[in-house]
């Protein structure tokens, strides 16, 4: 990987990396410390590991106390938190320059001493927080989907974790695992804004001298898509949610820009044909749409939706139908520009915060992948065309590759929905 030209990336003599995408015109900072550990990392004993650290980091340090974090970053006026996915773990603040010399020791406190105090009653929160999961549906049905496409291994496990092994992991085995993970050769720094990237390079070296050399990178399952199956679970719920899955590209396959162009045509915007056929010419749903997620050796295409049983079958359907639309025709030259318009205003007006950048070039070098310029991401959209966006519709999003999971009331609709969107999945799995 090589940064793209406006970025700076070096290194620390302890191995951590450090890069910065300066903002010109703003008067904050957006500074991440990213770890790339995440259920991806995780055996099952360990389900919830990495999510539960998460939590813990904010807990205190033997010198900073969690009072201490809290009126610290609030009486900055400033932003923290974190979010741990499948392949990473980033830890993140956002203040004004001027702040940035007394938030960031705070954090790096935070990084390197957690005491994982006030373990039973994080652990709590985190219970409560999987319980909250199983009562929604609309999150429940993405776990499912996640099963069922990479059955039996990390990737398709529940980030959050199981309540098992969150009530009965001990100090000592988060200790170990933390450990073991927050290395320096696992982490970035990322920064954003109005940063000097050697000044940020010498804080680095000053204090982050106690994050440990270890050995990287770590080694995660890999990834092992299943056949098309139908996983349901019967609940009395108002509406039945669905989630469509398939495998997908992975992270950094050439072809991405132009998947990120049938996503949008097909599910990802307002004007998309999912949207428009179900929501807005027919009313059959509130919640429809599309997705793509890609990882280091695999990854995934979706849909989902929410809808009532007089709706399902016709939804499910319609869906089909724009399925086969997109492979056996290609896009218009009319939807192809307005397509390719909408992702380069969206792309432009979300590299104007530093936010957004920092989590660009922090997830990028965290996971070791390409980091492209603004100029050389247009020219890759611009690049795509029609018959590009159709061969992917062909490869990836035929119906028949497709698992689906579903949450609702009656077992027989959702299956009768099923056999609608592809013949056979019914009886699948």
């Amino acid at each position: 990987m090589s940064p793209a030209a406006e970025t700076r990336l070096s290194s620390t003599r302890g191995g951590l990396r450090v890069i910065t995408e300066p903002l010109a015109g703003t008067r904050s900072v957006a500074l991440g410390i990213w770890v790339a550990t995440g259920s991806r990392y995780e055996t099952d004993a360990e389900a919830g590991i990495a999510h539960f650290i998460e939590h813990l980091v904010f807990k205190g340090t033997p010198t900073h106390s969690v009072r201490d974090i809290a009126e610290l970053f609030d009486g900055l006026g400033g932003e923290v938190n974190a979010a741990t996915g499948r392949d990473y773990t980033v830890f993140y603040t956002r203040v004004l320059d001027d702040h940035l010399d007394r938030a960031f020791p705070v954090l790096a406190d935070m990084l390197q001493h957690p005491g994982f105090y006030e373990l039973d009653q994080e652990r709590e929160v985190v219970l409560e927080e999987i319980a909250m999961y199983e009562d929604d549906p609309q999150d429940k049905v993405h776990d499912m989907l996640g099963a069922a496409v990479f059955p039996d291994q990390p990737l398709g496990r529940p980030v959050i974790g199981t309540a098992d092994v969150i009530s009965s992991v001990d100090h000592a085995g988060l200790d170990g695992y933390f450990r073991s993970h927050y290395t320096a050769p696992n982490m970035v720094v990322a920064a954003s804004g109005n940063v000097d990237h050697d000044a940020l390079l010498e804080q680095c070296e000053r204090l982050l001298t106690d994050v440990p050399g270890g050995h990287g990178p770590l080694v995660f399952t890999p990834a092992a898509p299943g056949p098309a199956r139908l996983v349901v679970q019967e609940k009395p719920t108002e509406q039945y949610h669905l989630a469509f899955g398939a495998p997908g590209m992975v992270r950094d396959d050439p072809r991405r820009h132009a998947h990120s162009v049938l996503d949008t045509v097909l599910g990802g915007s307002m004007s998309s044909r999912l949207f428009q056929e179900i929501r807005e010419k027919r009313g059959l749903a509130y919640s429809v749409g599309s997705f793509t997620s890609g990882y280091a050796d695999a990854g995934q295409v979706g849909l989902f939706l929410g809808t009532r049983r007089e709706n399902l079958r016709l939804a499910c359907e319609i869906i089909r139908t724009e399925l086969d639309r997109l492979a056996d025709e290609p896009l218009s030259g009319r939807e192809l520009d307005r397509t390719k318009d909408h992702l380069k205003g969206r792309l432009v007006l979300s590299l104007e915060s530093a936010t957004t950048r920092m989590n660009r070039i922090g997830r990028a070098s965290v996971t070791g992948s390409e980091i492209l310029s603004l100029d050389q991401l247009v020219e890759r959209i611009d690049a795509v065309t029609a018959a590009d966006v159709q061969a992917l519709a062909q490869e990836m999003w035929r119906p028949e590759r497709f698992s689906l999971a579903a949450i609702g009331s009656d077992r027989s609709a959702i299956r009768e929905a099923a056999e609608a969107f592809a013949e056979g999945l019914a009886t699948a799995g």
